[in-house]
């Protein structure tokens, strides 16, 4: 394994391609806003100091929307906490989701309070509780962008066939291409070119980023998460720039294809469809950003049966999380960031999990 990571951690491929991209990026006629939708990608260049590496007078880098944690409103943690509170429920999730706050409280405040509440390490966990179980009701907190949904279609598909009627799914599914046009959208955003998410692209294909490429005539390119990766993802958006090309280009060809992963596409469209519109966290509501079960599978949704009530969860007025994702503002711009902010106590949406943004400044910003 560690033969097959070294090339992409190679130091002098990567001051090569560093030293190539300062050169290049002279003769940009103007500055390149990046933003870095994923935030595996936010740490990469935290991690390995690419920012210190490249001329920031020709490019700055913005931080997206890319952690599926980070951008969960504290109404939805809210409805989750409920639930867990319910008699007879067995709420489970994904571990990183069992500390972040709602307005009530985190899954781990429930669960000190006595709530069974557990994570697991793959959804299809969820079957063998739920048979283990069967005079309770087994919810499964469901979250992630395209990258996740194929699991939990799989695993909706597996209950049914395996006639479990005690397992429901509260949906939290979103979609990349949406929060970016709503970014992109904004008068005072100033991206002008993108680093878009591997594992997303995997399942999605490259296609889904077409048409953000043609509307607002920006360079795309789908990287990998590796140093090198990025570097020469970077330089691709350079050269597109100096080209006048508003292309996708897929670095991470290795993984990624066009059309992506046909059968997981299948299974999701099978049981999922575009949901009216979501409360992003940082971001507010986005229209069709989400996804919701088809209207024949809706007796497994847990808002749906157990009758739940939206929940009105206003986020910190001290928190400039939705600025940073605009690329308005940076993590070190916020006041409460590494004080009253931090991973163990974390305010707004960029520090709730590992993969935000302000976590990966908080971690790593010495290296800068």
């Amino acid at each position: 394994m560690q033969d097959f990571i070294n090339p992409y951690r190679d130091v002098k491929h990567i001051q090569a391609l560093s030293n190539q991209i300062n050169k290049v990026s002279q003769n940009l006629e103007e500055k390149l806003y990046i933003m870095e939708v994923c935030g595996g990608h936010t740490h990469t260049l935290m991690k390995y100091g690419l920012k210190s590496l490249l001329d920031s007078t020709n490019m700055q880098f913005i931080h997206g929307p890319g952690c599926p944690v980070c951008i969960m409103p504290k109404s939805r943690i809210s409805q989750a906490y409920t639930l867990a509170m319910m008699p007879d429920v067995i709420l489970l999730t994904l571990g990183d989701m069992i500390k972040v706050p709602g307005s009530s409280g985190s899954l781990a405040d429930a669960r000190a309070m006595g709530a069974d509440v557990r994570f697991v390490y793959s959804p299809f966990d969820c079957l063998q509780i739920a048979k283990e179980n069967p005079n309770k009701k087994i919810v499964y907190f469901a979250i992630g962008f395209e990258t996740t949904t194929p699991m939990t279609a799989a695993l909706l598909q597996r209950a049914i066939n395996m006639g479990l009627e005690n397992l429901f799914l509260h949906v939290n599914h979103v979609l990349v291409p949406p929060p970016v046009r709503a970014i992109l959208d904004d008068k005072r955003a100033k991206v002008n070119a993108l680093i878009a998410p591997s594992h997303v692209s995997v399942i999605s294909g490259s296609k889904i980023y077409v048409p953000l490429a043609n509307d607002y005539k920006i360079p795309i390119v789908v990287s990998g998460f590796e140093p090198v990766d990025m570097l020469e993802s970077i330089l691709h958006i350079v050269e597109q720039k100096l080209a006048g090309k508003n292309e996708v280009i897929m670095q991470y060809s290795r993984a990624v294809t066009t059309e992506g992963n046909l059968k997981a596409q299948e299974v999701v469209n099978t049981y999922f469809e575009v949901a009216p519109s979501f409360v992003w966290r940082g971001l507010g509501e986005i229209p069709k950003s989400s996804l919701q079960l088809r209207k024949e599978y809706r007796k497994f949704d847990a808002e749906v049966y157990f009758n739940l009530e939206e929940v009105e969860a206003k986020e910190s007025k001290h928190c400039l999380c939705g600025e940073i994702l605009k690329g308005l503002a940076m993590p070190k711009d916020c006041k409460v960031f590494g004080k009253a902010c931090t991973p163990t106590k974390p305010m707004g949406s960029c520090m709730v999990s590992s993969e935000g943004a302000c976590a990966a400044y908080y971690k790593y910003g010495a290296l800068q």
